[in-house]
């Protein structure tokens, strides 16, 4: 049988043969060098230049520690013996780990002890002469190794000599003890880069496994995680090396989160103060340790240090605080918290750590208003299912008018959240206009007001809503709260806080006016106030942008105020419209009157709003429909006598006196095209000859064009359906006169047009004759006439091509 060597001795065989075959290769490759240098003629060297000045490469991370490898082939044969003595000590730590599994058993105690204490001491021991002779990546390979094998000693240790003693208490003493060892070889053989991170990160077991050990409770595991991370923080700022601080850090931030969460949950679930006093300890003391490190962190993680302190602050506190209560209260007690976190403004504090506080007040705000918010969202959105049933009937209270979207008893404390959020805005605006802290940024002033506006107009109407009020005393409220945001509007110009008032003055009068409808004289009420106040605030706003929106938004009252006032006579939609009507004709009046051309520009939109409105009631009825139609054609034509609105405004009244005329022909049952097209063709006729006279350069095609197709078009297609005779002749007669005409005043557009509808007028006349010829000839007859055809053309070709040109160049001179 073949002898198999032990897989050490084996791997011993297999190294030295490879050593022998390197030794042979560099050996063959120097004597190919060599002949080659002997073949090649003598070259003259070069003139010496100067090598360009190379980057300087960052230091491997097994190279020399404040060494810089130079590009170039060097740095690629260091690159190379990197990955060289990477993959060696990964098969040499496989084989100890091969070795101390697998092959353990062979061998009895003392072999066993003998063995791995002998390569393990050897491991460690090697790098301190490789570092001495400049070998700095070996000797990092080698205590790779060594680190491992201390690993494998730990478990081969427990396995032979304490197989009895409980593992996880077994692996937290292991833990501790290698991280004491790893730390010390890394301090001794200071050149290397890896002991000491491995003992960083070995040091976060021992607690976490000594509390397994014990079982201890969740909030043991917490302490246990957060003495872990304290004892970190230490070594993140003043560790040695870049590597072992970045470690620490991070193995402190992730056993410090995993404690806060755990300290998070319980105070959650607490049923009871003196069960919550416990988990807020734990946050406390996080929250130490947390701005202990801020203190003296970068700038980045310093931030975040202060936002976690912070916000293991306002769970600790409040969790102690909110028990007892229900849950909607818990987030006002939170909110207080938070709230609490704003003094640090006054504290003199590094910036870093103050900006993460008060990240952390800022964060636990904005998750209080989130919760808040759909209270105003039901407020604000409710009274659209009045629109279902209009002037049904007010409600007792306010809630009956904004349907069953909320748990209005859970939600009563929304109001409270969003009136101590709007206060702190407000102070705060008014200390960095006094001067008492330092503005963080320009623009925070304006939009702590405009959020304060914001957040105490949406804690009034939650209140309104919470509290279940009238509906006349909500409805008088919502119109005194649109009254006094315009009222800021005014006050303040054209700012950003004036902007936002508007814009919640906006939205407060359409849920105001959403809600007036449930009744009908609380939408004259309602809609008659804000047609005042519209009106009003914009006569005396000196700032474009409201002007503008306040005139758009007086328009559109002064619409439903029209509409009810038909409504409340009993008249059909139909009847209603000329009534509309009225609003458009003022808007018109006022437009041409206003002096500032946004604002009028604005107005006069409206009012087109308004006549829509109209047409879109008379459309069941066409003879209301000609009649609202040709009105609006008349305040079209007012409008047009502006030399600023002529260009927009005359085309919009011509085609509005052409609908209002053809509704009417159709109401009368008229069903001929012409008496829709003539008038019309007749009206583009006259204007066509005032074009000309005025541009007799003006091609015939603008003049005339429109007016001779809007009727012979239309006519000519009917006549091709007609069975009678005197349609056709009629339309043949007048497009002969408009082809001579055009022949004799050289106009190529009514030679054109009616010549084409003469030919194919007398087309349609002759066609059943055509016809009837067809089918007496042969079938054999028309590919010879057809082939005859070909043969005329073809033999004429070049005749005919110069005719064509000449009617071309004749057309062309016409105009």
């Amino acid at each position: 049988m073949e002898h198999v060597p032990p897989p050490a001795e084996e791997l011993a065989l297999l190294d030295r043969e490879l050593v022998q075959l390197d030794a042979r290769r560099i050996q063959l490759l120097n004597r190919r060098a060599w002949l080659l240098s002997v073949l090649r003629p003598p070259v003259a060297p070069p003139p010496f230049t100067a090598p360009p000045a190379r980057p300087l490469a960052r230091p491997s991370v097994w190279g020399p520690p404040g060494g810089a490898v130079p590009a170039g082939p060097v740095a690629a044969s260091s690159s190379v013996q990197n990955v060289l003595l990477v993959l060696g000590g990964l098969l040499l730590t496989i084989a100890a780990i091969a070795f101390t599994l697998f092959s353990w058993g062979e061998m009895g105690i003392a072999g066993r002890s003998a063995v791995l204490a002998a390569v393990t001491v050897g491991a460690l021991v090697a790098p301190a002469p490789l570092l001495r002779r400049g070998l700095t990546s070996t000797a990092e390979a080698l205590a790779a190794l060594a680190l491992v094998l201390t690993v494998l000693d730990a478990y081969a240790l427990h396995a032979v000599a304490a197989p009895d003693t409980d593992g996880p208490a077994f692996a937290a003493v292991a833990s501790a003890v290698l991280a004491s060892v790893w730390a010390a070889y890394g301090l001794w053989l200071g050149r290397l880069r890896l002991p000491l991170p491995a003992a960083v990160v070995a040091g976060q077991l021992p607690l976490l496994l000594w509390a397994w050990a014990a079982g201890a409770p969740a909030v043991v595991f917490g302490w246990a995680l957060l003495v872990t991370a304290a004892a970190g923080v230490p070594v993140a700022l003043r560790g040695r090396g870049l590597a072992v601080r970045v470690t620490a850090a991070v193995g402190a931030s992730m056993t410090g989160a995993v404690a806060l969460l755990i300290g998070l949950a319980l105070s959650v679930s607490a049923g009871g103060p003196l069960s919550a006093v416990g988990p807020g300890a734990l946050l406390l003391a996080g929250a130490g340790v947390a701005l202990a490190g801020a203190w003296r962190a970068p700038k980045e993680w310093a931030v975040a240090a202060g936002a976690v302190a912070g916000l293991a602050s306002v769970a600790a506190v409040g969790g102690v605080l909110r028990t007892g209560l229900p849950w909607n209260w818990s987030v006002v007690v939170y909110l207080l918290c938070g709230i609490a976190l704003l003094p640090v403004l006054r504290v003199r504090v590094p910036r870093p750590v103050g900006r993460g506080v008060l990240g952390a007040s800022a964060a636990v705000t904005a998750g209080a208003l989130v919760w808040a918010s759909p209270v105003v969202a039901a407020v604000l959105l409710g009274p659209v299912s009045v629109l279902a049933d209009v002037w049904s009937g007010a409600p007792e209270g306010f809630r009956g008018a904004l349907g069953p979207s909320m748990s209005w008893p859970a939600s009563a404390a929304s109001p409270v959240a969003l009136v101590l959020v709007a206060g702190v805005l407000g102070a705060l605006r008014l200390g960095w206009a006094r001067g008492m802290f330092a503005v963080p940024r320009p623009g925070w002033p304006v939009a702590a007001g405009a959020g304060a506006t914001v957040l105490g107009w949406g804690a009034v109407l939650a209140l309104l809503a919470v509290a279940d009020v009238p509906y006349a005393v909500a409805v008088g409220v919502e119109l005194l709260l649109v009254a006094g945001l315009l009222e800021l509007a005014v006050r303040r110009g054209s700012g950003a806080l004036s902007l936002t008032a508007l814009v919640c003055g906006l939205v407060g009068a359409v849920s105001a006016g959403l809600l007036a409808l449930a009744a009908e004289p609380a939408t004259y009420a309602v809609f008659g106030g804000l047609l005042v106040l519209f009106a009003g605030t914009a006569a005396r706003s000196k700032a474009v942008v409201v002007r503008s929106v306040l005139a758009v938004g007086s328009v559109l009252c002064a619409i439903v105020v029209a509409s009810a006032a038909g409504a409340s006579l009993g008249w059909t939609a139909p009847q209603v419209a000329p009534v509309v009507l009225v609003v458009p004709a003022v808007a018109v009046l006022l437009g041409a009157r206003l002096r500032v051309a946004a604002v009028a520009l604005s107005l006069e939109a409206a009012g087109a709003f308004g006549a829509l409105v109209a047409v879109g009631l008379a459309v069941t009825d066409a003879p209301f429909l000609a009649l609202v139609l040709a009105l609006c054609g008349v305040l079209a034509a007012g409008t047009a006598l502006r030399p600023e609105r002529r260009p927009a405004a005359g085309y919009v009244a011509a085609v509005l006196f052409v609908l209002a005329t053809w509704v009417r022909l159709v109401a009368s049952g008229v069903s001929d095209p012409e008496a829709y097209t003539l008038p019309v063709s007749v009206a583009a006729f006259a204007v066509g000859c005032l074009r000309r006279r005025r541009d007799p350069a003006a091609s015939s095609w603008v003049a005339y064009g429109p007016a001779l197709s809007m009727t012979m078009v239309p006519s000519l297609v009917v006549a091709w359906s007609d069975p009678g005779w005197l349609r056709p002749l009629l339309l043949g007669v007048a497009a002969l006169v408009v082809t001579l005409v055009g022949a004799r005043l050289r106009l190529q557009a009514p030679l054109v047009l009616g010549g084409s509808v003469l030919a194919l007028d007398g087309l349609h006349e002759l066609a059943p004759h055509v016809v009837q010829v067809f089918d007496t000839l042969p079938r054999w007859a028309f590919p010879a006439l057809a082939g005859l055809l070909l043969l005329a053309v073809g033999a004429t070709y070049e005749q005919r091509l110069r005719d064509a040109r000449r009617v071309r160049e004749s057309l062309g001179r016409m105009r």
